[in-house]
């Protein structure tokens, strides 16, 4: 399988991050924060010198990855000061994934409200009505953009999102019905937050074509407190899941990448040391 790494989780250095990835034969770059700049930030100069870099060291990008749509809520409407800010952000992420070759770019989802459906009288008393409906035209804008431009958006399956799952992610594809330029960003551990079980039930609701990047780390959630733990790759609740999830890839024929992304630090702040000490389990099993 084709393995990368999320560049600013060693560094926002990126050509030190290129570095560490040749250190431990990693290919595909996957790009965020470059500089002080997130990707659709730069000048294009800076864009210019990124992709010079990228392509002397022989490092294809997997994706750009914007956090675009994260933070909007259901009040936001389309063509508001907030959608206009991050549809204008997509369009210079699409401009740049022209110029650096990178055949997808992250959207994220807004903010997650808690319980979208139910029934029994949950749909009377419990649900957030309209929540979900009041995503769709947010997004669906975007993937009118991303069409125009061939490019394939990913929309992440994030902690705080409203697609917080890979169940929820298929849902949003089906019902703008999109899945020939929208797939999702499969990020296991942000699932756990929701309680998704990563393997078989989360990789079951994306393997038939809905699979477009993943993301792996490992986390412990403690939902009624609220706290998250990053853990060292392996230790954390995902750990006894990576080997079936690899092994039903690789079944699979799964051909797009898989970027490691280093957030773990082992107390002392220091993700890059963190980094080194998850690589080589990750490349054990995805490899």
């Amino acid at each position: 399988m084709k393995l990368g790494v999320i560049c600013d989780g060693i560094s926002r250095d990126l050509s030190h991050a290129i570095d560490v990835m040749d250190e431990f034969d990693l290919e595909y770059a996957e790009l965020q924060f470059v500089g002080d700049a997130e990707v659709g930030d730069h000048t294009a100069t800076e864009v210019g010198e990124i992709n010079r870099l990228l392509r002397d060291r022989g490092k294809p990008v997997s994706c750009l990855s914007r956090h675009i749509f994260a933070g909007m809520t259901s009040a936001n409407v389309p063509g508001d000061v907030l959608h206009i800010m991050h549809m204008d952000a997509l369009r210079r992420v699409i401009e740049m994934a022209h110029v650096v070759g990178s055949p997808l770019v992250r959207i994220m989802t807004p903010k997650k409200e808690q319980i979208l459906w139910g029934s029994h009288g949950a749909e009377r008393w419990n649900v957030a009505h309209g929540a979900w409906d009041a995503m769709l035209p947010l997004i669906a804008p975007a993937i009118d953009v991303a069409r125009d431009a061939g490019v394939m958006l990913v929309v992440e399956t994030g902690n705080g999102t409203m697609v917080n799952s890979n169940y929820s992610a298929r849902r949003l594809i089906d019902e703008l019905d999109a899945k020939d330029i929208l797939k999702v960003l499969w990020d296991p551990a942000n699932n756990c937050w929701c309680h998704e079980l990563a393997y078989p039930d989360g990789y079951n609701q994306v393997k038939d074509g809905y699979l477009g990047h993943i993301h792996i780390k490992d986390v412990l959630v403690d939902t009624p407190r609220a706290f998250l733990t990053i853990k060292q790759m392996g230790e954390g609740q995902l750990g006894s899941l990576f080997k079936p999830m690899a092994e039903a890839l690789r079944a699979d024929k799964y051909e797009e990448v898989i970027s490691f992304e280093s957030v773990y630090h082992s107390g002392d702040g220091d993700f890059e040391a963190g980094f080194r000490q998850c690589i080589q389990m990750f490349k054990e099993l995805f490899g």
